[in-house]
């Protein structure tokens, strides 16, 4: 009796086998990657150790001649980052007082955005007199970063103004003397 002979078909079995495993390959492939970007809305003074500043005026030594305004302060910077939404393309930085002074003007300018930032930075309003209302003093950030710290970012130039100046809204007959009178001014970053 003959013995059937299965080494033949054993090497053609596997070569099938094999065909058909890698016949789900072809000569591209993919794969997906998420994503995701937060919403950035934030601000802050700068150098935040030395971010509260003194003004004064200078009494007359001549009768008849008004009070004089110390020197203005630049020595504060704004700073900002922000990633707009879809919804809202770009955002303000807006600017208040808590509480008015008598008699007297507190003034605010931002200088043009310097330093390491990058993006769509914001453009600055020209000065503008604080008032217990929310001002725009940036407007038109979009995705941006000014950088951080001094140097960086729009440069706040505040000045004071006995009332009754150029664009002002206080009166110099309600000026009082005082020893000190803090007042908070509050930069808030939101869409527009």
């Amino acid at each position: 009796m003959k013995k059937p002979n299965f080494t033949l078909l054993l090497p053609v079995a596997v070569l099938v086998l094999s065909a058909r495993l890698s016949a789900q390959d072809t000569n591209t492939d993919n794969h997906t990657i998420t994503i995701s970007v937060p919403e950035v809305a934030l601000v802050d003074i700068e150098p935040a150790a030395t971010k509260n500043i003194t003004l004064g005026f200078t009494a007359p030594t001549e009768a008849g001649n008004p009070v004089v305004a110390n020197a203005a302060n630049n020595t504060l910077w704004l700073n900002y980052s922000s990633i707009k939404s879809v919804a809202d393309p770009t955002r303000n930085v807006s600017v208040r007082l808590n509480a008015l002074v008598p008699g007297i003007d507190i003034r605010v300018t931002a200088a043009a955005a310097t330093g390491a930032g990058g993006g769509t930075l914001g453009v600055p309003a020209a000065q503008l007199v604080l008032s217990a209302a929310d001002q725009t003093l940036i407007s038109g950030i979009g995705s941006a970063y000014t950088g951080n710290g001094a140097n960086n970012g729009h440069n706040l130039t505040y000045s004071l103004a006995p009332g009754s100046g150029p664009g002002g809204v206080a009166a110099y007959a309600d000026l009082q003397a005082t020893a000190t009178t803090v007042a908070t001014v509050t930069y808030t970053i939101s869409d527009n």
